[in-house]
């Protein structure tokens, strides 16, 4: 019988520095789920990756093992020590693992309450297992069950209201800071989605100009004509530091992009002229020593908590009514998960039942030499009807539970009362050949 098993760290954890050594790149990523997947016992996978958390999500025969060999794959990634996760990661299973995921994607686990971005990185996520053949029938409906939830979450209540996600929240931060944005030159460095969002927020709080720059020029061009912004390349970087007031970065590089060296000579040509930087990416853009520097100031991620929990309030009430929604999602899954182990269940039961048979006729037919063939034929036809008949019950109990609410427990039980998930020993079915023996003897 498989088992659902989620295996990750989040900002509920972790802190940031942990959470960037873990954090995988489409590329990481894609190797650890070959890697997971090329061992016996993990038979589907799916890694999600932000700027919050990093999480496994496995199809797994045995779950103790799996975590074991998942838990490795995590650290060789990052180049770390298992004991430095001690403390940091949560392993769930199971029905845990199915709702996990469902308010992952729904934005009810996220730092900033019914945050939108985590519903196309869940997506990603997906489409990513599926391009390396990472899922199969459990995880697919796992994560298309998920995004349909999400979905429903932000369509059916009002967590998603404010439209508030961590770009919108960094632009609040440096309004806070600043105050008014709109004659400040800001310079935003990235141009996937994120950058793409952070440039609207700046553009809403009423920044005339944005400045964007990306390692693919192109890139940085098609982003700053849509918000009629300026692209730059990414070799200018310095001399963009050194006129900008404000510096968003927002990139999926694995490395520091702004090193402290490079912010100490340009603060140097600044005269005094204070710089914001507000660093969004996991692993970050910037490096965190540049805080150290007078007339600098440097947020990370981490410090949009304070302005997120902020936002959430009054979303309460309405996270109570995603997470009712969620149940209903969740049970519909469980339902269809168990009903997939009902037939092969009933299988297993009457495969053990048609193999018990065979091994006691076996075992005693130096005791009926003297029968013959259409007798031997006879015997063996009862000893399967018996076997047939006691299985009977358990078997119409097993196809009436398909899809509804007792069909794991029956499942349960029975695998593991008739031990239908472990090769049995021909010696413990000699047991009941031994038996059939010894009444024999007593009655003669």
């Amino acid at each position: 019988m498989s088992e659902l098993l989620a295996l990750g760290v989040s900002h509920k954890t972790a802190p940031l520095d942990l959470r960037e050594r873990l954090s995988l790149t489409e590329g990481r990523a894609a190797g650890a789920l070959r890697e997971l997947t090329d061992v016996a016992g993990i038979h589907e996978a799916a890694a999600i990756s932000t700027c919050n958390r990093t999480e496994l999500y496995l199809v797994v025969s045995d779950p103790v093992e799996a975590e074991s060999t998942a838990l490795g794959v995590l650290t060789r990634q990052a180049d770390i020590r298992p004991t430095e996760l001690l403390g940091h990661l949560y392993s769930l299973r199971s029905g845990e693992a199915v709702r996990h995921l469902f308010r992952v994607t729904a934005g009810l686990d996220s730092m900033i309450l019914g945050e939108a971005e985590i519903q196309g990185q869940v997506k990603r996520a997906y489409e990513l297992a599926l391009v390396e053949g990472g899922t199969g029938p459990i995880l697919n409906r796992l994560f298309r069950g998920a995004l349909a939830a999400g979905g429903r979450a932000r369509e059916e209540t009002g967590i998603s209201e404010k439209n508030v996600s961590i770009p919108s929240v960094a632009v609040e931060l440096a309004r806070r800071t600043l105050g008014d944005l709109s004659e400040r030159r800001v310079l935003v460095v990235g141009a996937g989605e994120t950058a793409e969002l952070v440039a609207r927020a700046l553009v809403r709080r009423g920044v005339a100009t944005v400045f964007v720059a990306n390692r693919h020029y192109d890139r940085a061009i098609g982003l700053a004509q849509r918000f009629k912004g300026n692209a730059v390349r990414f070799e200018e970087l310095p001399e963009q530091l050194e006129q900008a007031d404000i510096v968003v970065s927002a990139t999926n590089s694995p490395h520091h992009i702004v090193e402290r060296d490079d912010v100490e000579q340009v603060m140097k040509v600044r005269e005094g002229r204070p710089l914001l930087l507000v660093d969004i990416a996991v692993p970050r853009d910037i490096e965190p020593a540049c805080r150290e520097i007078g007339g600098v100031s440097l947020h990370d991620i981490d410090d949009v908590q304070q302005i997120a929990e902020r936002n959430a309030s009054g979303r309460e009430a309405e996270a109570r009514l995603a997470e009712r929604l969620l149940d209903a999602e969740q049970d519909r899954f469980e339902k269809w998960l168990a009903s997939l182990e009902v037939v092969p269940t009933i299988a297993a039961l009457r495969e053990r039942g048609d193999e018990v048979v065979r091994r006691v006729l076996a075992e005693n037919d130096g005791r009926w030499e003297s029968l013959g063939e259409a007798d031997r034929e006879r015997m063996s036809a009862m000893a399967k009807a018996i076997a047939s008949r006691l299985l009977h019950e358990p078997t119409l109990r097993m196809k009436r539970s398909a899809g509804s609410d007792e069909a794991y427990l029956y499942v349960s039980a029975l695998r593991e009362l008739f031990g239908l998930d472990v090769e049995t020993e021909p010696e413990a079915e000699g047991g009941a050949g031994s038996n059939v023996t010894e009444l024999r003897r007593k009655s003669t």
